[in-house]
């Protein structure tokens, strides 16, 4: 028998959920501290690569790669990223490229944070 982790979801929208969440990383990771390092590694390089890719895109390969994303930060508690995503994938439901471009902004600001979070936490200095 498997026990079940909880979804946690980011606080109130009025209140700035933190870059990663700590407790939220520590439960999907089961305190494992070498899984939480490859799962923070795989992600960081995960927001390069998807965001690189959204770069032009039409809205609904942007909205799949959001989507992605979206799940990953939630994994580990990346609250602001998940938001981000989330606004991108709102957004490419208009379906127009224009619509798309300053949530693809913000999804870059959240993710270069959580990046610059990851690199300090991690002891990376040119990584991520």
């Amino acid at each position: 028998m498997t026990a079940s982790v909880p979804l946690m979801l980011p606080c109130a929208a009025d209140e700035i959920p933190a870059t990663i969440d700590e407790a939220h990383l520590r439960r999907m990771t089961l305190g494992d501290r070498s899984l939480e390092r490859e799962v923070l590694e795989i992600f960081a390089r995960q927001t390069v690569v998807l965001l690189g890719r959204m770069a032009g895109a039409e809205p609904a390969f942007a909205a799949a790669a959001a989507h992605t994303l979206k799940g990953s930060a939630r994994g580990l508690g990346a609250w602001r990223v998940a938001q981000a995503a989330e606004r991108v994938e709102q957004a490419a439901r208009e379906g127009r490229d224009s619509a798309v471009k300053a949530p693809i902004a913000g999804l870059e600001a959240a993710c270069s944070e959580v990046r610059a979070a990851i690199r300090a936490r991690l002891g990376h200095r040119d990584e991520c």
